[in-house]
C-alpha cells in the first residue's frame, strides 16, 4: 500500500489521501457482495463497516464511496428497506466522513425511490435522505431534487398546503452549485404552488428571485421557463387588478428573441393573441403615466397593424374626444367578447364573473376618459349636462367624478345646491403668494421701464429746446454775409 504524510482528519472535510486501499476493495467487496447473495447479509455488512472505517481514516475517498455504495446496494437487493434507511443515517453522521463519499451515496440511493413497492416507504426514504442531507452545502443539490419530488407526491395526493410549505423551504437561490436554468425551474415551481394554494403575496415575493435578464437568451428551455413565469406573474397580477402589469407582462412574451425571427404560423397566432392581450389590459388600466407613454409607444408599432380593431381601440383613448358607450359597443362588443370569431378573442370578457367585471371596468375606463376631455374643454358645467354627455345618472357622475378628483386624475369641486362642477384648479396659499409676488415684480419692472423713458424724452426735449435759443459760436462762414431777400427789398 502507498504510504503518504499523514493529514488529519475533520468532520466532513476534504482531506489527502493517507493510505490507498483500492486494492483492497477490489478484493474484499466481491468477497463480501457474494456472502451477502448466500444469506448472511448481517455478516456481510459487518465486514462492509470494518472496511469503510479504514478507507475513511485513511482518507481514501473513492474507497469509502465503493464502500458506501455497495452497503446500500446489498440492502437494496436484499429489500431491507428498514435497514436501508438505518445503515444511511449511520454512515452519513459517522465521525470524519468524507463528503464526495456521502454524495456519491446520497446519488445513488435516489435511484431506489422509483423502485420501492409502496409509498410509505418512499416517503421513509426521502425523509431519511432530506434528514442526512439538511445543512450540508456538498449535497444541497440532491436535497433539493428530493425535495421537490416529495412535493410533487403530496401534491398528487391533493396536499397542496403541505407541498408548498415543503418547497418553500428551499433557498435554491443560494445556491452555488447548482445550475441557473435547475434554480429558475424550482422557484417557478415555488410560485405555482403558492398560487394553487392563493398566496398571492408569497407568490409575488418569490418572483423578484428570478432576474429577467435570464430569459434574454434564445436557448429552448430557457425561452419555456420564460412563458411559465410571465403566465404565472399574469395569474398574480389578474387576483390584484394589476392590468397594467399585465399588459407588460404579455408585452414581454411578444418581444422575445425567438418572436424577433422566423416563426410558424401557430407562434404568429400566439403572438397575435399576446398582442391582442396586452391592448385590451393597456385599455383596462388606470390612467396616469406611465399608462399614457405606453399607449403612445404601442401604437406606433408595427405589429399593431396586424391587429387593426384593437388599434382603433387604443387610438380611441389617445383621441381628445369624448367616447359615446352605446356606439362603441356597436364597433367593438361583438369582437372583444368574443361573439363574432371565438378562435381570435382573448377571453378576457368571457360570461363568467371576472369577464363581467372587466368589462365594466372598461365602461369605468370610458367614462374616466370623458370627464378628463371635459376637464379640458369646459371651466364650469353644471351636473345635468355631464349626465346627458356621459349617458349616466346624476349619481354615478358625482361618484365617478369624486374617485377620479381624490386619484388627482382631474381637478375640480362640486357646488352641489346649484349642481355646478368647477375644473378650475384650486391654489394653495404659497402658489397665491408666489402669483402675487411675479405680478407685481413684473408691474414694478413696467413702471421703472416707464419711467427711464419719460425721463429719456424729456431730456431730449430739453436739449433741443436748449441749442435752438442760443446758437454755438464759430468761424463765419460765406453764407453768413449773403443778404436775405427781404432785406434787399427794402
Amino acid at each position: 500500500m502507498l504510504e503518504k504524510d499523514p493529514v488529519p482528519v475533520g468532520t466532513g472535510e476534504v482531506v489527502k489521501m493517507e493510505v490507498d486501499y483500492s486494492k483492497t476493495c477490489d478484493e474484499k467487496i466481491p468477497e463480501l457482495e457474494a456472502l451477502a447473495k448466500s444469506g448472511k447479509l448481517d455478516e456481510a455488512l459487518e465486514g462492509l463497516t470494518v472496511l469503510e472505517k479504514q478507507t475513511r481514516t485513511g482518507g481514501d475517498m473513492i474507497s469509502t464511496g465503493r464502500v458506501l455504495i455497495s452497503v446500500v446496494q446489498l440492502c437494496s437487493q436484499a429489500k431491507k428497506y428498514d435497514l436501508l434507511n438505518e445503515q444511511i443515517s449511520t454512515f452519513a453522521k459517522r465521525r470524519g466522513q468524507l463528503k464526495q463519499a456521502v454524495v456519491k451515496m446520497v446519488q445513488e440511493v435516489c435511484n431506489y425511490i422509483d423502485d420501492l413497492p409502496s409509498k410509505e416507504l418512499q416517503y421513509q426514504l426521502i425523509e431519511t435522505l432530506r434528514s442526512v442531507t439538511e445543512g450540508k452545502i456538498y449535497v444541497e443539490v440532491e436535497r433539493a431534487r428530493l425535495t421537490h419530488r416529495f412535493a410533487k407526491m403530496k401534491e398528487a395526493e391533493g396536499d397542496i398546503t403541505t407541498a408548498a410549505t415543503i418547497l418553500q423551504e428551499l433557498q435554491v437561490e443560494t445556491y452555488g452549485s447548482m445550475e441557473k436554468i435547475e434554480k429558475v425551474g424550482l422557484i417557478l415551481e415555488q410560485m405555482r404552488l403558492c398560487l394553487a394554494k392563493q398566496d398571492y403575496i408569497r407568490t409575488q415575493i418569490i418572483s423578484k428571485k428570478i432576474n429577467v435578464k435570464f430569459f434574454e437568451s434564445t436557448d429552448d428551455e430557457i425561452q419555456t421557463l420564460k412563458s411559465k413565469f410571465y403566465m404565472l406573474m399574469i395569474q398574480s397580477d389578474q387576483h390584484d387588478g394589476n392590468f397594467l402589469s399585465i399588459c407588460r407582462h404579455f408585452r414581454a412574451m411578444i418581444h422575445s428573441p425567438l418572436a424577433a425571427g422566423e416563426v410558424d404560423k401557430t407562434k404568429q397566432e400566439e403572438l397575435k393573441h399576446f398582442q391582442r392581450s396586452a391592448a385590451v389590459y393597456l385599455a383596462l388600466s388606470p390612467y396616469d403615466n406611465e399608462q399614457s407613454d405606453l399607449l403612445h409607444r404601442m401604437l406606433e408599432e408595427k405589429s399593431m397593424e396586424d391587429i387593426p380593431t384593437y388599434k382603433s381601440l387604443l387610438e380611441l383613448f389617445k383621441n381628445q374626444e369624448l367616447i359615446h358607450w352605446k356606439q362603441f359597443c356597436q364597433e367593438y362588443e361583438a369582437e372583444l367578447r368574443g361573439q363574432v370569431n371565438a378562435a381570435a378573442s382573448t377571453g378576457i370578457f368571457d360570461n363568467s364573473e371576472g369577464g363581467n367585471k372587466r368589462w365594466e371596468n372598461l365602461k369605468d375606463r370610458v367614462v374616466e376618459h370623458n370627464i378628463r376631455i371635459m376637464a379640458k374643454y369646459y371651466t364650469r358645467v353644471t351636473l345635468e349636462r355631464m349626465s346627458v354627455l356621459l349617458d349616466l345618472s346624476k349619481d354615478k357622475v358625482e361618484e365617478v367624478l369624486c374617485n377620479m378628483v381624490v386619484a388627482a386624475q382631474v381637478q375640480g369641486k362640486i357646488d352641489r345646491p346649484s349642481g355646478i362642477v368647477s375644473f378650475q384648479a384650486t391654489k394653495d396659499p404659497s402658489e397665491l403668494l408666489n402669483d402675487w409676488s411675479h405680478n407685481l415684480n413684473t408691474l414694478m419692472t413696467l413702471i421703472q421701464r416707464t419711467t427711464h423713458l419719460i425721463n429719456k424724452e424729456e431730456m431730449v426735449h430739453k436739449h433741443l429746446l436748449a441749442g435752438g435759443a442760443t446758437k454755438p459760436a464759430g468761424p463765419s462762414t460765406s453764407t453768413d454775409n449773403v443778404p436775405s431777400p427781404m432785406e434787399v427789398d427794402s
